[in-house]
């Protein structure tokens, strides 16, 4: 199913183009010695081909894949089946940067306010995780959701107050603040890639561990595990992660939410399996949903947050109505 969204996403979109003329652009663009994104191209299709459709794809693909294993590490170190990317303060420490970056430099292309939007998740990251550890020493799932939304209000009331005096900043937040694929070329991929990939091996590495802090702290204790490194290494591969991937498309929350309740119907409570399908369900509904976007109001297209809240919320109810959602 993900390879064909993967076909669909290079394949479909506002402009009709024959199957032959995308395959071929494809195909030279896959095959050229200089990489897929840096080929030239002759005509116009083959333009949209390689400098729009096959960007966007991969950049769609690798945040999905990236949203959906943060949400499922942030569920299981909570034990909150409700949490996402926001119940930590990453996107609101994302919006609060780029908005100050836009405001005091003027910035308006994603490229330049990305690296401040992955900073500010990061930055967010730290506080949250600092704040919880304050007195005890230890970051317990209760004290890292009630420092999360504590920072969270903060950041979003700052982010408030600079959007409000500044309308070259309110204009170039609400593209950014809804969630799209839209408008970001191949250098914001490349950019975003190594954290991506970074965050992907320190959640596949923890995943076997996160099993036996499932359990309890005490027991992960007894079992010989460190319950506060282990931890710190799965935030950290949540804040790399979710950091990146929301400075690349904006804060798109809902995917981690549910995602990780769509992968347990296959995987059950296993996070040495539940990582990987997380993460490959997490692309594919990102990329279907940008998909959906670019026909339901053509020649103009969906924001992809938006088509995601509006086709997955209704499914998803449908889904905890009849599964009662598990317990962690």
């Amino acid at each position: 199913m993900l390879l064909l969204a993967v076909m669909a996403g290079v394949a479909v979109g506002t402009r009709s183009l024959a199957p032959g003329t995308v395959y071929d652009a494809a195909h030279h663009a896959l095959s050229c010695p200089s990489g897929p994104f840096t080929c030239p191209a002759g005509s116009t299709e083959e333009q949209i081909v390689r400098g729009l459709r096959i960007p966007r794809t991969a950049l769609a693909l690798v945040c999905g894949l990236a949203l959906g294993i943060a949400g499922v590490l942030i569920q299981g170190y909570t034990r909150n089946p409700l949490a996402d990317a926001g119940l930590l303060g990453l996107n609101a420490g994302a919006a609060f940067l780029a908005a100050l970056s836009v405001y005091l430099f003027a910035f308006t292309a994603p490229e330049q306010y990305i690296w401040f939007a992955f900073a500010g998740a990061l930055i967010a990251g730290l506080v949250v995780f600092g704040i919880s550890a304050v007195g005890g020493g230890k970051a317990s799932p209760l004290s890292l959701v009630l420092a999360g939304i504590a920072v969270t209000a903060f950041l979003q009331a700052m982010t408030n107050a600079i959007i409000v005096l500044d309308a070259s900043a309110l204009d170039t937040y609400r593209f950014w603040v809804v969630g799209t694929v839209a408008g970001r070329d191949a250098g914001v991929f490349w950019q975003v890639l190594p954290f991506l990939a970074l965050g992907t091996l320190l959640a596949v590495a923890v995943s076997p561990r996160l099993n036996v802090l499932s359990l309890g702290d005490d027991v992960a204790r007894g079992l010989g595990v460190h319950v506060g490194r282990s931890r710190a290494v799965g935030l950290a591969a949540v804040v790399l992660l979710s950091g990146a991937a929301t400075a690349a498309v904006g804060p798109i929350a809902f995917l981690g939410l549910a995602v990780p309740h769509l992968a347990r119907v296959f995987t059950g409570p296993d996070y040495r399996w539940l990582v990987p399908y997380s993460g490959l369900f997490g692309a594919l509904l990102l990329l279907v949903a940008d998909i959906v976007g670019r026909l339901v109001v053509r020649p103009g297209e969906l924001q992809v947050g938006v088509t995601l809240a509006a086709l997955g919320a209704p499914f998803f109810l449908t889904f905890v109505r009849r599964r009662e959602l598990v317990r962690l």
